[in-house]
């Protein structure tokens, strides 16, 4: 698969969903992504990109803003509330508010900054243990939450179980943004992000789809 094809799959989705062409922000996730493919992918002019750690952010994406103007740098795994200041610096978007203590520091370190990067909060629409994220029964009073500390919640971001049909997921999460007013909806990845767009996704999340398999050893 290649930028073009994943692009060219997306403007299909979103025809088939009846949405404009360009409603949908592709973010290529780079995690643990060798040099030579991310700037292949750059050298496409494709801007938007994911991590999933503000270690690795801060390791590779100062030296590309040097020669590539107009990135835009989401965060798209777990933040530590130790990591906020220095995401300020290097992210755009923070996809994982997930709880009081992280939101309290990201309206803290925003106030001491003067800015802050667009926040989606997390929810974890199949309840899991293990799994990070707002349960779906307290997403709107976490979310009335994080707005009484002035914080830019632009939308929702899920990460469906894996052994669940993700369509089910991607409609409870609009459904809670419905209510309550936001419009951004960050979900789909690589092998189902054309029923994410079918279900009102702006932001999708797709790594290896566009890169290859990454290298994890």
């Amino acid at each position: 698969m290649s930028l073009e094809e994943i692009k060219s799959r997306i403007a299909r989705a979103e025809a088939a969903a009846g949405r404009p062409v360009g409603s949908v922000t592709l973010i290529a996730v780079s995690k643990k992504q060798p040099g030579d493919r991310v700037t292949a992918v750059l050298d496409q002019g494709h801007r938007t990109f994911g991590e999933n750690r503000v270690q690795e952010a801060a390791a590779k994406w100062p030296a590309y803003r040097e020669h590539y103007a107009g990135i835009d740098l989401h965060l798209v795994g777990p933040l530590q509330t130790n990591k906020v200041r220095q995401a300020f610096g290097l992210v755009q978007a923070i996809h994982s508010l997930d709880r009081p203590k992280l939101a309290k520091t990201i309206a803290r370190i925003a106030q001491e900054e003067g800015h802050c990067p667009e926040l989606f909060v997390q929810i974890n629409t199949g309840e899991e243990a293990q799994k990070a994220g707002v349960m779906p029964d307290q997403a709107d009073d976490f979310i009335a939450d994080c707005r009484a500390l002035d914080l830019p919640v632009r939308g929702l971001m899920c990460l469906p179980p894996v052994d669940e049909e993700p369509t089910l997921h991607f409609a409870l999460l609009a459904k809670i943004a419905d209510r309550n007013g936001l419009a951004g909806l960050s979900m789909g990845m690589s092998g189902d992000f054309e029923r994410a767009i079918a279900q009102g996704a702006t932001h999708i999340r797709v790594g290896s789809a566009i890169f290859g398999q990454r290298n994890d050893g």
